[in-house]
């Protein structure tokens, strides 16, 4: 009964996406957490870039800076919100290399700034080792003649040391 809800990808109603965790498989997701005007208010989440001086082109530096594989997309890598981004993950998956994803969907302002910073239109758009790569797209392209392999052993190496 509960696999019915996800069929649409969207989480049902009352489940929200916990910020920061990471699943078993190694993706981080970055995500947030709508108010619930059910929670006392010491309870709803803070967005903590709003108070700091931090700009959101400085948090996308640091997210393709901090993440060897940054995935910004439509959705979180469990479960994405367009085809393009679920291929783009599904390619990745293969590699088993950690994967961190910020949902833009969530925020039209992040959203603008990662088009700013990439300066590239359209999503998922995938960063490997600080380097933008593309989308969903050259991904695929990238997988099928062996060149994302290369990108990733050394990530995959690391993991596999962990």
């Amino acid at each position: 009964m509960l696999n019915d809800h996800f069929s649409g990808l969207a989480l049902p109603k009352g489940l929200v996406q916990a910020t920061g965790w990471v699943h078993p498989t190694g993706t981080r997701h970055l995500s947030t957490v709508p108010s619930d005007p059910d929670t006392h208010e010491d309870f709803h989440p803070s967005n903590k870039t709003e108070n700091s001086n931090a700009s959101l082109k400085d948090i996308v530096e640091q997210d393709v800076r901090d993440n060897p594989v940054m995935v910004y997309m439509k959705g979180v890598p469990d479960y994405p919100q367009c085809g393009f981004s679920a291929l783009a993950i599904r390619v990745l998956r293969l590699y088993e290399v950690p994967l961190s994803a910020r949902n833009i969907i969530e925020n039209p302002e992040l959203k603008d700034a990662v088009k700013s910073f990439s300066n590239w239109p359209t999503f998922p758009q995938v960063f490997v080792k600080g380097e933008f790569i593309g989308g969903s797209d050259i991904v695929l392209n990238l997988h099928q003649n062996g060149e994302l392999k290369e990108m990733l052993k050394d990530i995959a190496a690391s993991k596999k040391a962990d």
